[in-house]
């Protein structure tokens, strides 16, 4: 089936105010930079956006945070974003905070299909305000659900028109399984290959979890704090 579509605006065409978002990548390295910017084009409102982090205050989820757009924040590090953080003191933003590896299999869980986990990670603290806690080895842990989206939008670096997908290193964290964990996902792409030029064994993401795929252009690709040395 050929899962292809022209663009960033058609592939986000439903996606309208209010909508659950997982926005794959890490820090800056992988996101979904042509769908975030149809996003802000279109202007839907009230959203809830789930991702490692926040962006940058000019750059990815930031965009979305300047225009408004976002009514909730679920992400595990948001410290690179002062409108992000102007938002969350003044009351602007509904934010849950979520350590990174609990975020990170809320995920697994969701695409994998099991509703809940128990995990030590957050025990003692206000991540365990109202959850259920149970003992096991002698040690207390926290009942944590799958996290679910209407919609998963990722990049990727290879895709074929029937949606499987191909990631490079770091872009790899979050993305696979967000991109099984959507009830719609939304695929861009650096290169789109037909059927049969990928090896099977390279696929990170079998075709039958996407559902739209597209080829992106003029990635940045931005670095989120460059550090350099001196040579001598």
């Amino acid at each position: 089936m050929n899962k292809t579509v022209a663009d960033a605006d058609q592939a986000i065409r439903d996606i309208g105010d209010g909508a659950v978002l997982m926005l794959g990548g890490f820090g800056l390295c992988g996101i979904p930079e042509n769908s975030i910017s149809a996003l802000v084009k279109k202007g839907v409102k009230e959203l809830t956006c789930i991702s490692n982090n926040a962006g940058v205050d000019d750059f990815g989820l930031g965009r979305l945070l300047h225009a408004r757009q976002i009514k909730k924040m679920i992400s595990s590090y948001v410290g690179e974003n002062e409108e992000f953080e102007r938002q969350l003191l003044n009351a602007e933003l509904e934010v849950e905070l979520i350590p990174q590896g609990t975020l990170a299999t809320r995920l697994q869980m969701a695409a994998m299909g099991i509703p809940a986990f128990f995990t030590p990670a957050g025990y003692g603290t206000e991540v365990a305000a109202g959850k259920e806690t149970r003992v096991f080895d002698g040690k207390p842990h926290l009942m944590e659900y799958a996290l679910h989206a209407d919609f998963a939008l990722v990049k990727a670096w290879k895709g074929d028109r029937y949606g499987n997908l191909v990631f490079r290193k770091t872009t790899r964290n979050f993305s696979t399984s967000m991109a099984k964990a959507g009830k719609i996902t939304i695929a861009e792409v650096e290169q789109l290959v037909e059927p049969g030029d990928i090896d099977p064994d390279q696929v990170h993401v079998a075709g039958i979890y996407v559902h739209r795929i597209f080829l992106g252009s003029q990635y940045e690709k931005r670095i989120e704090r460059k550090t350099v040395r001196m040579v001598k």
